[in-house]
């Protein structure tokens, strides 16, 4: 059986990667996603269900809440995607429970404008590296055409990316992409905080996670509003 021929769709999203800079490829992919799929808010992360998830961008802010909730509860659509390697989806947010019971309760009391969430895998060949999210205002996400293309879609997102793996897997630095203050509080500066806090308390790297979310979880801060705490120095005299 022959390979399965990419959806108009994918073939947009691989068209916008062609004619965007490298600086704003993240953007442009998540950008691309949303108009192709017609929903209202997308992100890319990378290694999402490990303590070293990546950020890579969010299309708006309340995309980025998602991921902040998922990050801090361990728990929900993007995380499952990656983890398991097929779509995750939550519909019905504001009615229904989901299998992930803090994240569905967060997004209701924090995100009420949210109806649906749908993740999918990026995957190369047989390796996960990471999740692209969707959100919906409404409750019933996307339908069972539109999520056969959205899984065209983040294989298409996948191998756009995949020419940037230097800049992706390299650790020592932080992507230059945009925005950058955003991909920084949500990658290299959390990661420094988990380090901080690891040594600080004499804690493996999913242990200082833990301390962190459970940190995050009780005062209702973000893990990069943590982070900023953690990483805060003392004034000079």
């Amino acid at each position: 059986m022959g390979a399965r021929r990419p959806s108009v769709a994918a073939q947009a999203v691989s068209e916008a990667a062609r004619h965007a800079e490298a600086a704003e490829l993240p953007r442009t992919l998540c950008d691309a996603a949303c108009d192709v799929l017609a929903v209202e808010g997308a992100t890319l992360s990378l290694f999402t269900d490990t303590p070293a998830r990546q950020l890579l961008c969010a299309s708006n802010d309340t995309a980025l809440r998602l991921e902040e909730i998922q990050f801090t509860v361990a728990e929900g659509p993007c995380i499952a995607a990656a983890s398991e390697g097929v779509p995750a989806v939550a519909s019905g947010l504001r009615e229904h429970v989901t299998p992930w019971p803090f994240f569905g309760a967060t997004v209701v009391e924090q995100l009420p404008e949210v109806g649906a969430v749908c993740a999918f895998p990026l995957r190369i060949v047989d390796q996960t590296l990471g999740s692209m999210e969707l959100f919906t205002r409404a409750d019933d996400g996307l339908d069972a055409s539109s999520l056969d293309a959205g899984s065209q879609v983040a294989d298409a997102v996948a191998k756009a990316l995949l020419p940037a793996h230097g800049e992706l897997f390299d650790s020592s630095v932080s992507p230059q992409w945009q925005p950058t203050d955003v991909v920084r509080a949500h990658w290299s500066s959390t990661h420094q905080a988990i380090g901080v806090v690891a040594a600080r308390f004499g804690l493996s790297v999913d242990g200082a996670l833990a301390t962190m979310r459970a940190e995050a979880f009780r005062t209702g801060q973000t893990l990069a509003e943590i982070t900023a705490t953690v990483l805060k120095r003392p004034p000079r005299p």
